[in-house]
């Protein structure tokens, strides 16, 4: 079966769009300083910050990445496994999340500075604003995918699109705006993912009939990959999680401790209904469109299911895709602001030039995710790089200074260098050798190098 553009479908999309419009713009009337866009003015009760994560997390990541992709092109087992990181990460979070409250930084690179000094927080700086230019610009794709399906255009015009409108409701509330209207997209995606999987496997038949429509070896439990391969892409995920700027920000939102830890509960819940059902309907889907792009699976079903429903779920896929933009896009351009100009060119800068340089960076680095994207072949190649960049740039350094008192500067700045130094050697210089993700290689380098050159060079 073929994708066939439906333009009835877009009414859906074009709702929710306006929608977040309104919302952006109500919000932006209430941000009268920096605390209020990038930290929503600290808050954020249980029910909105549970949403907040959810939609966050999920994103492109899972609608055209992630499960999306895993379950259409190498099975419905790997994508099974591929949130079980997700919830591990959670669960560790629940523990230090009253840690990284009390800390009360606007970025993780603050947070590395006072351990490592000033150097280690303009690197990791560095280092966030690669990895989350490469999370946005697939969410940018994403949007493109959408605009593919319900109106036939290409999806290079899509994301233009989709990078345009992210941009501008990142650029409007920040964290005020973003924060609610994750809430309201965290509950259209859980309905309608509900409500599509019963019709989606009917439509393709049951499931003797996907499983006969789909290769043999998608029904094992690596599927076609290799143990290995399907580790390099279980461990970006937690990695990433770890110490994601994005949730710390989050999670420092709230207004108290209690409201984070039964966020984080909702967390799990959420994506224990969310991941497996999306996994689900995309290896349906993998069973009715061959020779599609994986990213496109979770998309296409919505041409096949009842208007209503394909309609839901594909504004509930769009809410995902662009809360995720909004948010990885605000997150990075705070590190631009706060860690680099404030830090080293305008050290006297006012709380109201602060936001309006974070407003114009959210701007730059919108257009630089558009550039990147045209460099990846798929979105799950781009969605593992960077959240390799990060998790073995970044998350051995950050849990050292949260868990372990005797790391020093040497073994933390040592790390973040070897850690995205090997993964951009795997990935570029080596051009991924026998298909294995750079997590496998770059993330206990990182590890190692932080733990060895902390115990050679600290005091006995």
């Amino acid at each position: 079966m073929s994708i066939e553009s439906d333009l009835s479908l877009l009414w859906y999309v074009v709702a929710y769009g306006i929608l977040m419009v309104i919302l952006g713009i109500y919000y932006s009337k209430k941000i009268s300083k920096s605390e209020d866009y990038i930290l929503a003015g600290k808050s954020l009760g249980t029910l909105v910050l549970t949403g907040t994560l959810i939609a966050t997390w999920v994103g492109s990541g899972s609608v055209t990445g992630g499960q999306t992709s895993m379950a259409y092109s190498f099975g419905l087992i790997p994508a099974f496994l591929v949130t079980i990181p997700s919830i591990v990460g959670i669960v560790v979070l629940y523990f230090i999340a009253p840690k990284i409250r009390s800390l009360g930084k606007y970025t993780v690179s603050s947070i590395l500075e006072d351990k490592y000094g000033s150097g280690a927080r303009l690197l990791a700086s560095i280092i966030i604003i690669l990895a989350y230019v490469g999370i946005v610009s697939y969410q940018i794709k994403g949007v493109g995918y959408i605009l593919n399906v319900t109106t036939g255009i290409s999806v290079q015009w899509g994301t233009i699109i989709g990078g345009i409108l992210i941009i501008f409701l990142a650029t409007a509330g920040g964290l005020k705006s973003v924060a609610p209207t994750d809430a309201i997209s965290s509950g259209i995606m859980v309905f309608g993912l509900l409500l599509a999987l019963p019709f989606m496997f009917a439509i393709a038949g049951g499931w003797d009939e996907i499983t006969a429509n789909v290769p043999a070896s998608h029904l094992t439990v690596t599927g076609s990959l290799s143990t290995i391969q399907l580790l390099g892409y279980l461990l970006p995920p937690l990695f990433l999680l770890l110490s994601d700027q994005n949730m710390y920000q989050r999670l420092a939102a709230s207004k108290k401790d209690s409201a984070t830890k039964k966020a984080n509960i909702g967390w799990i819940i959420g994506l224990l209904i969310i991941s497996p059902v999306i996994g689900l309907i995309a290896f349906a889907a993998s069973s009715m469109f061959k020779d599609i792009e994986p990213g496109m699976a979770l998309m296409a079903s919505t041409l096949v299911l009842p208007n209503v429903i394909g309609g839901l779920l594909l504004a509930a896929a769009t809410a995902f895709i662009i809360t995720t933009g909004n948010s990885f896009l605000l997150s990075g351009a705070t590190n631009v602001t706060y860690d680099i100009v404030q830090k080293y060119v305008m050290k006297k800068a006012t709380d109201k030039q602060l936001l309006n340089m974070t407003k114009l960076f959210v701007v730059l680095l919108g257009i630089l995710s558009y550039v990147l994207i045209r460099f990846f072949p798929t979105i799950l190649d781009v969605q593992m790089y960077a959240y390799t960049v990060y998790g073995a740039g970044l998350t051995p350094a950050v849990l050292g200074v949260l868990l372990w008192k005797r790391v020093n500067k040497a073994g933390g700045i040592s790390s973040m260098i070897a850690g995205v130094a090997t993964t951009l050697l795997w990935e570029i210089v080596l051009n991924k050798p026998f298909e294995i993700n750079s997590s496998v290689i770059a993330v206990p380098v990182a590890i190692l190098v932080l733990v060895f050159v902390t115990l050679a060079t600290s005091k006995k």
